[in-house]
């Protein structure tokens, strides 16, 4: 404990029914590097004042930074929590023991100890694992499941877990697949604390592509507006743009064409890769790759975001624009490249 923490938490016996007081220390405490009793103490003016006031306010921002918007949209994805859920269940056994990647609600984490199983879940961010514990408990759970505030690459799978897991069951996938670590924490967790017959869920997961349409009706990219040419300012835009799925966004313009695929129930780290593709068009204007996620639960259940499948899910999809529309006849061919870096995707149109 450095000296300037020590001098704050000296300071909350005199403060301690001062809501305004409480969260001044609790944001000192940030800055000095203590998040964990910033967050604590931001839990407790939370429920002294309901979140109600300046200080409740202020308590609610502390609590919810770095606690992105898809952990509210995640949960209410029934396909994806019914594949899930259908998953645990034909992998579960008496017995069974579960760790979990990525707490979030708790919500996969109830899913496996409601199949019977005795889970131990893990959450690098202490707000959203403090929250999990109380939602674990309302539903009466904390029997059952045991949350560790910690990330999946610090745990010790005796001191922390009791032993090895013989289920590893994450969500710890993004729109892209990848930018949330799921390779290193699957390679690591595999490896140290996974019983060596042990299941993962998921096994698998595919990175997806085809050509595609945008049917947005709006300009992709600026050009005039009030007699100014604004258009070399579009070489700031990002090179991807998200699509809701569910919701007649793009239209493919060819047929879905694996990209990559990874095992994620491997302790064998997976190398970055490159590769090109000579995708055939169904015709049409193209105004670039659009890019989406399937997860393979296990050898049965499966759960895919395709674009045009007409039901909305949790996870977007990524639509990677040409520089130009490209004009195709049926059978045309695109040359469509695509990289990843382990932790990054990356798609283009080859010239």
């Amino acid at each position: 404990m450095t000296n300037r923490i020590a001098q704050l938490t000296a300071l909350l016996p005199k403060v301690s029914d001062d809501p305004r007081a409480l969260i001044a220390i609790a944001r000192q405490m940030i800055a000095a590097g203590d998040r964990p009793r910033a967050v604590a103490l931001a839990e407790q003016v939370h429920a002294m004042t309901g979140g109600r006031g300046e200080a409740g306010v202020t308590a609610a921002e502390i609590l919810s930074d770095g606690v992105f918007s898809w952990h509210f949209v995640i949960p209410r994805d029934r396909a994806r929590n019914d594949a899930y859920e259908q998953a645990l269940l034909r992998a579960i056994r008496p017995g069974c023991r579960v760790l979990e990647i990525g707490t979030g609600t708790g919500l996969l984490a109830m899913m496996a100890a409601r199949a019977g199983a005795t889970v131990v879940t893990c959450e690098a961010d202490a707000a959203i694992a403090s929250a999990a514990r109380d939602v674990i408990a309302a539903n009466g759970y904390s029997d059952r499941v045991t949350v560790v505030s910690k990330h999946s690459t610090d745990l010790d799978p005796t001191r922390d877990m009791g032993g090895l897991a013989d289920i590893l069951v994450s969500e710890i996938v993004s729109n892209d697949l990848l930018s949330e670590g799921v390779l290193g924490a699957h390679e690591d967790a595999v490896a140290r604390l996974l019983a060596p017959d042990g299941v993962v869920i998921p096994p698998r997961g595919t990175i997806r592509v085809a050509l595609a349409r945008d049917l947005r009706d709006r300009a992709p990219r600026l050009g005039e507006a009030s007699g100014f040419d604004l258009s070399a300012f579009n070489r700031l835009a990002a090179p991807n743009e998200l699509v809701r799925v569910g919701m007649d966004q793009v239209a493919l313009c060819s047929a879905p064409v694996d990209l990559f695929s990874f095992d994620f129930a491997t302790a064998d780290p997976r190398k970055p890769e490159r590769r090109e593709l000579d995708i055939p068009s169904l015709g049409g204007r193209i105004d670039g790759i659009v890019q989406w996620i399937a997860l393979e639960m296990d050898a049965v259940g499966r759960y895919e975001n395709r674009p045009e499948s007409g039901t909305a899910s949790c996870w977007g999809a990524l639509l990677w624009r040409f520089p130009e529309p490209v004009d195709t006849e049926k059978r045309d061919t695109v040359t469509v490249g695509g990289a990843h870096e382990r932790d990054r995707v990356r798609l283009w149109v080859s010239d």
